[in-house]
């Protein structure tokens, strides 16, 4: 409740503009090419609750994904999303955050939480033509979070 309008705002513009501006940069020249992958990431908020203004806007972009994939599939376009769960960032390594995280990656099924590499490798796979017929879907790197 004591999030301001301009703190929602910003949060929208950082997870959820900055989704559609993306592909309008990139959409001209995949056009041209007639091929190409876009890959947003999302993240478990976008498939479960969470914080207002976070979560919320990692939802639009799972959204807007499954909307672009059907625009631009014609093109030869594909569009998915990836939702991370809990990854081991600098952030989290931090105070008492890296306690925390200790402690809620008892929750998580594969007991603990993943190195960035995970997510990238999974979007690496999603930008190559090894995910030729992949196009608004979800991809969860979550250890099982979302699962139970």
């Amino acid at each position: 409740m004591e999030m301001t309008e301009d703190d929602y705002r910003r949060i929208v513009d950082i997870n959820q503009v900055s989704v559609f501006l993306g592909k309008q940069a990139v959409v001209p020249s995949m056009t041209e090419a007639n091929k190409g992958s876009i890959v947003n990431v999302s993240s478990i908020n976008g498939l479960v609750g969470g914080a207002v203004g976070y979560t919320d806007t990692k939802f639009a972009v799972r959204g807007f994904s499954k909307a672009a994939a059907l625009q631009l599939a014609p093109l030869g376009i594909r569009v998915n999303s990836v939702h991370p769960g809990v990854i081991e960032t600098p952030m989290i390594k931090q105070g008492d955050a890296a306690e925390q995280i200790k402690a809620f990656s008892k929750f998580i099924p594969m007991r603990r939480v993943a190195q960035p590499e995970e997510v990238t490798e999974l979007v690496l796979f999603l930008a190559s033509d090894d995910s030729s017929y992949s196009t608004g879907s979800e991809f969860v790197a979550d250890g099982g979070l979302t699962a139970q």
